[in-house]
């Protein structure tokens, strides 16, 4: 059974911590476990509770009143929410059911939840108010921590096929003068990031050229004069040095001065001699992405 430290409890149920303990003395809503040190920690059985509760209280429900159901109680009344509930309400009830779905390694839960999510909102929506801050949440996206519970694999790679499903169904794009070839560097596995930008990017008209994982720096050089892009789109996920980064980027940098380079990834693998490349530019967010491709189409 996976164990969870406060903060990280706090990044997936959107419940800050100060309000956790709270609820802990107030209304001995969850009892954490302890570390030797004296740590609170947290099982999954206590991170499904406080998901339900966080649901109930987006609905308009009173803390004091959902600390005093049963567990029991709290599924059920969970189960019973009205399907037509508002917009917002609905994308944060689907962000918390993958959430559940992830914690029990339930598939076939998280296949219904997708099917509702893409079915009422669209596929791109979907991906974008439902899938990303999902992937947000648990640490295969943007923000990926340094070692990963083995359920951030099981639901990463749910997440893989349909995004590869989603960019298969895409109307192949025809010849554009904006051509990205997207990858990631050598010793960089986690491609759910490099995948739904492969997906904005073609939902946008662009063509896209896809190398996937542990690509060697110096055979970009090969493919950029072959396919002369617009655009190079890479992740660094895992930590490694800032002078290997920058070696990396100058590389990069340095084989065509009129393609752009598009770094993502944790901010604080990069610093300022990074960013100062003329061709490079940080995207912190797949906002960042999507605002790039208006300002390219105009």
């Amino acid at each position: 059974m996976e164990s969870y430290q406060i903060k990280q409890l706090e990044r997936m149920t959107g419940i800050k911590a100060h309000t956790i303990r709270i609820w802990e003395k107030r209304y001995g809503l969850i009892t954490p476990h302890r570390t030797s040190t004296n740590r609170r920690s947290y099982d999954e059985q206590q991170v499904r509770k406080l998901l339900n509760v966080n649901t109930l209280l987006g609905l308009g429900y009173k803390i004091s009143k959902v600390a005093l159901l049963s567990e029991a109680e709290l599924n059920k009344e969970v189960q019973n929410l009205d399907v037509n509930q508002s917009k917002d309400n609905a994308i944060a009830g689907y962000i918390d059911d993958l959430l559940r779905s992830m914690l029990d390694y339930n598939e076939p839960a998280f296949e219904k939840i997708y099917s509702a999510a893409t079915t009422r909102l669209g596929l791109h929506d979907a991906m974008i108010h439902v899938f990303y801050p999902f992937l947000v949440k648990v640490g295969v996206l943007w923000n990926v921590n340094k070692t990963a519970p083995v359920q951030e694999h099981f639901a990463s790679n749910i997440i893989k096929r349909k995004l590869m499903a989603a960019i298969d169904g895409l109307v192949p794009p025809t010849k554009t003068a904006k051509r990205f070839v997207l990858f990631l560097p050598p010793e960089e596995w986690h491609e759910v990031g490099l995948l739904f930008a492969n997906y904005i990017i073609r939902s946008q008209g662009f063509e896209t050229i896809y190398l996937g994982q542990n690509v060697p720096i110096e055979s970009i050089g090969k493919v950029v004069v072959a396919v002369h892009p617009s655009h190079l789109l890479l992740f660094y996920i895992n930590q490694k040095p800032k002078e290997e980064i920058v070696r990396q980027l100058k590389l990069l940098s340095g084989i065509d001065i009129q393609t752009s380079i598009l770094v993502a990834g944790q901010s604080d693998l990069f610093s300022e001699n990074i960013l100062s490349l003329k061709n490079v530019c940080y995207l912190d967010s797949v906002s960042s992405l999507g605002n790039l491709l208006l300002e390219i189409r105009k």
